[in-house]
């Protein structure tokens, strides 16, 4: 029963398998043709300028808004696709949240290490950190920075698989009875609209949370 619930994950179902190429769906979004933006794309504008501006005030700096911004877009079509019938899931899964969380991390690290070593130590102990502490503030505050990316992409996998997994469940407890299944169907609609709103706060938080560590440097 927990392998046929979790198959609905599996990356690879056939031996030419398409799944990850859902990925790259982002590729394929068309420009835009007309002077003037439609409503969505006007939405979508606006969305875009008012986390730029949360980010530069994080950052005090515009140039890493472009890549948060675009990382939060990506994450996002993946997570909304994932909604859709028949599409893949890849932000479900640790090999997409962690090669996004590793490459970014990764980044920063190197660039905090080689351009600034010396801030880089200096947030390794806390201001007013007692004498004796320190060496022990060291130690926590080099494994907090190691499990960073562990934890950004647990978090967007958990929380994409969590929703997933408990419409998987019911459906397939309610196939069997049609009238259940019509009954329960505005259930269905409320884990959609839920599934909606957890697929943009996972993007959001990613983001700023990425934000927020680059910010340390």
């Amino acid at each position: 029963m927990m392998m046929n619930l979790f198959s609905v994950f599996d990356p690879a179902t056939g031996n030419l398998s398409l799944n990850w190429l859902s990925m790259f769906f982002f590729l394929t979004l068309p420009i835009s043709y007309w002077n003037m933006p439609s409503k969505m794309m006007t939405l979508m504008i606006n969305m875009m300028n008012k986390l730029m501006m949360e980010i530069i005030m994080h950052l005090k700096k515009s140039e890493p808004s472009i890549l948060m911004v675009s990382m939060f877009l990506y994450i996002l079509i993946n997570n909304i696709m994932g909604l859709l019938p028949y599409v893949f899931t890849a932000s479900a899964h640790l090999a997409f949240s962690l090669s996004l969380a590793l490459s970014i991390w990764m980044s920063l690290m190197m660039y905090g290490w080689i351009n600034k070593t010396n801030s880089m130590f200096t947030h390794l102990v806390p201001v007013g950190t007692p004498t004796p502490l320190m060496p022990f503030m060291v130690l926590i505050e080099s494994i907090s920075n190691i499990i960073r990316p562990g934890s950004l992409a647990v978090r967007l996998s958990a929380n994409m698989i969590a929703g997933h997994l408990l419409m998987t469940l019911l459906g397939n407890n309610l196939i069997s009875n049609f009238s259940l299944l019509m009954i329960m169907m505005w259930l269905f609609m409320g884990l959609m609209m839920f599934e909606m709103a957890v697929a943009f706060i996972q993007s959001y938080v990613f983001m700023t949370l990425s934000t927020l560590y680059s910010s340390e440097i």
